[in-house]
Parts: structure tokens; sequence; C-alpha cells
């Protein structure tokens, strides 16, 4: 019998740092920094902007713990923000701000990144969350890829957070999908052949010293460039942690159905990205609210009816990974609808009580901040 993968997890969450009475963006202070890093280690780290920082927990035997580990993080990152009058948000735009007045990390990466990238790097003011699925073996992890690209665009309808882009509603659920597409070497994995094939094709560029190496790549699925996992990179960011964790464990799960698959010499369908591509920007721009592509079928699937095809697919791997309740919350995210909706409701909302358009803006971000804790 085929070895069954490790299917460990790890998660790493991307915030924005907001004051909390105005809703603006804030620079991180140095002492901010300084203090998250003394309690968090390694776990914790700047990003690109000084506005953002990235949180990552270590590496998680199951569901369980995962979310232990997440919920200590974002409890201190809270805490510490308090401390110097700020607050955390995950969402994957902040409703208002302008990428122009933001000012990027003095590191030596993010120099050659601003360097290497110009304007599309500095219009970078999203967040994302990714999450790394333990699999040791590097033949599976391509062919689990390939198999994956299949689900993507679920997670990404699912996890939208993302409707305004300096305080115009962008008609988008998940505008932060089409600012990172402007990047090199993003958006749905290529089919790979196998190890030996993105091997060669990562060569190809560090030998042109194009890129220093495969962390450079960022697909919406990639094999990690410095552990072995696979790493989904395709969700917005959630406000609500019970939310990423759902998330986290329908990759886990999923992960599994299709390593199950192979033990029946079977494998899910194969479509070409240009169809899949389809199902992508349905959840660009409606998230959960119009549903998704079966192109066997021929019909658009309204989304509560995929979420318990779904449920079905993977409920042996739920029971062997024991993780049913994060994975039967789906149907309660399905019903409640995104956070982009959740927002928009939020405006709507503050305008109908008599705010103005940019109070009501700031009404979302105060939302977002209580979302943030909400789970904690």
């Amino acid at each position: 019998m085929r070895d069954e993968p490790e299917l460990t997890l790890g998660i790493e969450e991307e915030y924005l740092l907001v004051d909390p009475d105005s809703g603006d963006l804030v620079h991180a202070p140095d002492g901010f920094m300084e203090e998250c890093q003394r309690r968090l280690g390694n776990s914790f780290s700047p990003e690109f902007l000084r506005c953002q920082v990235e949180i990552g927990t270590p590496v998680a035997a199951n569901i369980v713990d995962a979310r232990q580990m997440l919920t200590d993080l974002r409890g201190n990152v809270a805490e510490v923000a308090t401390l110097y009058d700020l607050a955390p948000i995950s969402a994957s735009c902040h409703p208002f701000a302008d990428w122009r007045e933001q000012v990027h990390t003095d590191k030596d990466r993010y120099n050659q990144l601003s360097r290497d990238m110009g304007g599309v790097a500095r219009r970078m003011l999203i967040s994302g969350m990714h999450v790394h699925v333990g699999v040791a073996n590097k033949a599976l992890r391509i062919d689990l890829m390939n198999q994956f690209s299949y689900f993507l665009p679920w997670l990404l309808a699912l996890s939208a957070s993302s409707p305004f882009w300096q305080g115009d509603d962008t008609g988008l659920a998940s505008y932060r999908t089409t600012v990172f597409g402007d990047m090199p070497r993003t958006g749905l994995p290529p089919q790979m052949g196998g190890w030996g094939e993105f091997e060669r094709s990562v060569e190809a560029l560090t030998r042109l010293e194009i890129i220093e190496d495969s962390s450079k790549i960022w697909w919406d699925m990639r094999p990690s460039s410095k552990f072995p996992t696979l790493e989904t990179r395709i969700c917005d960011a959630c406000p609500r942690l019970d939310d990423t964790i759902t998330l986290a464990a329908l990759i886990q799960t999923t992960t599994r159905m299709l390593w199950r698959l192979s033990l029946k010499n079977a494998r899910w369908r194969h479509y070409d990205n240009f169809l899949l591509g389809e199902n992508r920007w349905r959840a660009v721009r409606y998230g959960t609210t119009k549903g998704q592509i079966d192109f066997g079928a021929e019909e658009i699937i309204p989304f509560p009816d995929l979420a318990e095809t779904w449920l079905e697919l993977i409920a042996e791997d739920a029971d062997a990974l024991d993780c049913q309740p994060a994975v039967a919350r789906l149907r309660e995210m399905v019903q409640a609808g995104t956070a982009a909706e959740a927002q928009r409701k939020v405006l709507a909302g503050a305008m109908a009580a008599g705010a103005s358009h940019d109070q009501a803006l700031r009404a979302v971000v105060a939302h977002l901040v209580t979302e943030f804790r909400r789970d904690l």
C-alpha cells in the first residue's frame, strides 16, 4: 500500500494595521515589531509594506493544534497592537487606503522586489492566507497539485474578502486577486509532468538570474520552496479565525481525498486551465453567490449544492483526520455569505443610517477590527 502523506498543517496570514479610531492604515512603529518578534519569534515577520505583518504557525499535526496555534498568534498580535494604539485586521484589501501613500519595509529582499517589479510591487497593498500541507514525496506533490487545481476556485470563492479598493466598490468579491495578478508567475499552476519538469522550469529562470529560487513563483498553489509541503496560496485573508480554520481543514481533507484516489489507481478529472480559469473568474467576481461550473454535467452548480457534494467527497478523509466539525462548518460559511458580502452590508447599513460614504467605509474597518477578535 502506498504510504500516506503526513498531511501536517501550517497556516500563514497577513494582517493590516489600522488606527482603531479612524480606521486609517498605520505604519508599524519599530517598538511594535520588536515586541511581536520577542513574543512570537520566527512565527512573526514584517511584510513588504510597513503597514502589514505576517504570522505563520509552527507545524501542526492536526486541525485542532493548528487552531490553537493560530488563536495564540492572533491574540498576541492583537494584544501588542493595543499597547501601541493599533488594531490588526485580516482582510485582503483595506476599504479606502491609497497604495501610493504606503512605504515598503527596508529589507534587502523587499528593496530588490521593489526594484524588480517597479510600480506593480508598490500596488501590493493586499493580504492573503496560505496553507501548507505536508507531502514529503516530491513526485506526489506535483501529482496532487495537478489534480487540486480543480478545487482552487472553490476556495477563493469561499474566502473572498476584498470588495473595495481606494474607497470604491469594485463590483468584485476578491479584488486582491486582480492586483496580485499583475505580478509575473501568478495564477493557476500549470500542469506539470512530474518533479523533474518543475525543477527544470525553475532552473531555466534561475540560470538566467531572473529569479533566485522557486520562492519567486507565486502560483495559486505551489510546492513550497522552504518546506516539504504543498502550499495553497489562492485564498483571500479571512477576517474570522473560524473561517481560516475551515478552509485549512478543507484543503487538508481534499488533499487526502486525492491521494486516496491513487490507491484505486484513479485520479481526479482533468480540465485545462482555460476552463478552470472560468471558475476562478466566477470566484473573483461573485464569491459564492453565483455558483461554479461543473464541466462534466455542463451546468452551473449553486454553492450550497456544491458544498454538499464536496462534503460527501471528503467525508472519509475528515473522519481519518478527525476534523469533521471544521469541515462541516462549510455549510455555515455558505449560508452566511462571504466576508466581501458582509462588508458591503455594513457599508449599506451605515449609509442607510445617515452616514456619509467616507464614514460608512470607516464603519467597515471597525467591523473588520471586531471580526479579527471574534473567534479568539
